[in-house]
């Protein structure tokens, strides 16, 4: 098993970063990892992303959301057939206080080919999730500091 696991405290209320995640037509603005993206989040529907795991290509990515509480918890991620390799992406979000939420950000490779992956992309995963994650804790910040005003 692969596994990236981000946490962070951010100055912005739960619904502000959840609202951040979830506005896929911004992410070109502040995501270097998902440069582009499209879904409605439900359960069993597709998350279309274009990924920047190398820095020169954006390759696309399609997943299929397993789970989702709004607010609080999002999931998504791919199998491959014979059980190869499966990816899940997990996005968990709690209040500490009224302006201020953690993050956690998961990321898990499991199957015979995630040894593989690991070795081959595990750097650039690394890197690309860390992007993504200062991306949101930025966006959210930034979002919650204008809102006040």
């Amino acid at each position: 098993m692969f596994q990236i696991v981000q946490r962070e405290r951010i100055r912005a209320s739960r619904q502000r970063v959840w609202e951040v995640i979830c506005k896929t037509d911004d992410y070109p603005e502040w995501n270097p990892f998902v440069v582009a993206c499209d879904s409605s989040f439900a359960v069993g529907s597709p998350i279309r992303m274009r990924v920047r795991v190398l820095p020169w290509f954006a390759m696309p990515q399609t997943e299929t959301v397993r789970a989702n509480r709004e607010g609080e918890f999002l999931e998504y991620g791919i199998r491959l057939p014979l059980g190869l390799l499966e990816s899940s992406r997990q996005h968990y979000l709690s209040e500490l206080n009224a302006n201020t939420s953690h993050y956690e950000s998961r990321f898990c490779l499991r199957g015979p080919l995630a040894p593989l992956v690991s070795v081959l992309l595990g750097a650039q995963l690394r890197r690309g999730f860390r992007e993504m994650t200062l991306g949101i804790v930025a966006r959210a910040s930034e979002r919650s500091a204008e809102a006040k005003g």
